[in-house]
């Protein structure tokens, strides 16, 4: 089989694999629950080769989360629930419906009007499928009731403590300033403090999660994602080590062979040399 641009071979080649006798063993005895730890993780590749700037790794990145949606719609097609063209039907379908202000009728719109549009669009897909569901016997979704409806399981701790956060802030269960959140954080610190003193692993646990959630608060209320603020702190350290290790490598040794006290020093010296090297860069 020959490699193609078009999309139809890539939906074939995941049939062979799919097909019993002749297909690749490892993808027969897959699910979806199986899978979908995949496309997650596929999906935050393609999010580090944009971090990056890599275009070449990006090309190679949306392909592999690409064929996870084929790989999804594959198995569903099996089971005859759907197929590939009903998931290219459905979201061409949304795309159009939900921007009315550039294939439709609705011209000329501000961006407050279009965000307001867009929900209650959104709304009215919803109030739908739940009719559809309940047409078809389907149980309802228990998840989609309630202020905190939609915020899905699946996401990323911190990214889900956001959304909640927002969601309720949407009927004014929420500060009205960061130094507020800033405050709460240091409560909660004090709470960590207490545990830590009393050597209860468990409230422990409890108030670090307390903490973390106040911070992807406090992140919201400054227009800033947690997610992208961590990962931007794991990417400083990270740096910040591997200037630790060269310099102790340009001594003829290793970490292993460093005090604490001597890795600290070295780990101020990359600080400042990375601010001197930040001020030139301004200037």
């Amino acid at each position: 089989m020959k490699p193609s641009r078009d999309i139809a071979r890539l939906i074939e080649i995941m049939a062979a694999l799919r097909t019993s006798g002749t297909g690749c063993p490892w993808d027969l005895e897959q699910d979806f629950a199986s899978i979908a730890p995949y496309t997650v993780e596929e999906a935050y590749e393609v999010a580090d080769a944009i971090a990056r700037g890599d275009r070449l790794d990006l090309k190679d990145e949306l392909g592999d989360l690409l064929l996870q949606v084929v790989y999804h719609a594959q198995m569903a097609e099996e089971e005859g629930a759907f197929a590939f063209p009903d998931v290219v039907e459905a979201v061409t379908t949304k795309m159009i419906r939900r921007h009315p202000h550039v294939f439709g009728d609705a011209r000329d719109l501000s961006p407050a009007e279009v965000k307001a549009l867009w929900h209650s669009i959104k709304a009215q897909e919803k109030a739908e499928k739940a009719a559809v569901r309940q047409a078809a016997g389907l149980p309802e979704q228990g998840e989609d009731k309630g202020v905190l409806a939609g915020v899905t399981q699946s996401l990323p701790a911190l990214s889900r403590a956001w959304k909640l956060q927002a969601k309720a802030s949407t009927v004014g269960f929420d500060w009205n300033d960061a130094r507020l959140v800033l405050d709460k954080v240091r409560e909660e610190t004090a709470e960590i403090e207490e545990a830590l003193t009393l050597g209860d692993k468990a409230a422990i646990r409890e108030e670090i999660g307390d903490l973390l959630f106040v911070v992807a608060n406090l992140a919201r209320h400054v227009d800033a994602d947690p997610e992208g603020c961590l990962h931007a702190a794991n990417a400083k350290f990270e740096r910040r080590f591997k200037g630790i290790e060269a310099a102790l490598e340009a001594q003829g040794r290793s970490a292993k062979d460093a005090t604490l006290d001597e890795m600290e020093a070295l780990w101020q010296a990359v600080k400042r040399a990375e601010r001197r090297a930040s001020s030139a860069a301004d200037s």
